[in-house]
């Protein structure tokens, strides 16, 4: 972060892997594992925190894109309490994505190898799973405070529907 190093715990997926099961919870404090997310084509954006500037922009930017991605479910993944995640979406009308908070286990970030050791939050990254829950498309942001590659998470999920 910001140049200093950081420690991820758990392995760095590729595409081609199985998809790890995780359990996180809802807006509702409802359990979701990777079987709750759905069979179909799946986004799944995690981020550090929404209450920073990449990752407000980040949510925002497939909030917005979800509307062009039919058959596509987008999931945002993060520390962030529910309350707080119900509360950002409410305050910048993000609604077309799901919304899960890793909290209370870490256990999204320990299988997807995204937990930060150091400060138990998440690492910038994406993935893209297909109907069979294999990965399609994986990218560990190097840099926390940089961007994702959009365009190639945006068009690995349009691959896997056209699939």
């Amino acid at each position: 972060m910001k140049g200093n190093p950081l420690t991820l715990i758990g392995p760095e997926l590729k595409a081609g892997d199985a998809a790890p099961d995780f359990s996180v919870v809802d807006s509702g404090l409802k359990p979701v594992n990777l079987a709750g997310t759905g069979n179909g084509v799946r986004i799944i954006s995690v981020v550090p925190s929404l209450d920073t500037p990449v990752c407000d922009m980040q949510t925002k930017k497939f909030n917005e894109e979800a509307a062009a991605l039919p058959g596509v479910d987008i999931l945002t993944v993060s520390m962030d309490l529910p309350f707080a995640q119900t509360r950002w979406c409410g305050a910048f009308a993000v609604d077309k994505i799901k919304m899960l908070s890793d909290h209370r286990e870490g256990s999204f970030g320990s299988n997807y190898g995204t937990l930060i050791k150091d400060l138990r939050i998440e690492s910038r990254a994406i993935f893209v799973l297909d109907k069979n829950n294999v990965i399609r498309h994986a990218e560990y942001v190097k840099e926390v405070t940089e961007h994702p590659n959009y365009e190639a998470a945006l068009a690995a999920a349009r691959g896997a529907t056209a699939a």
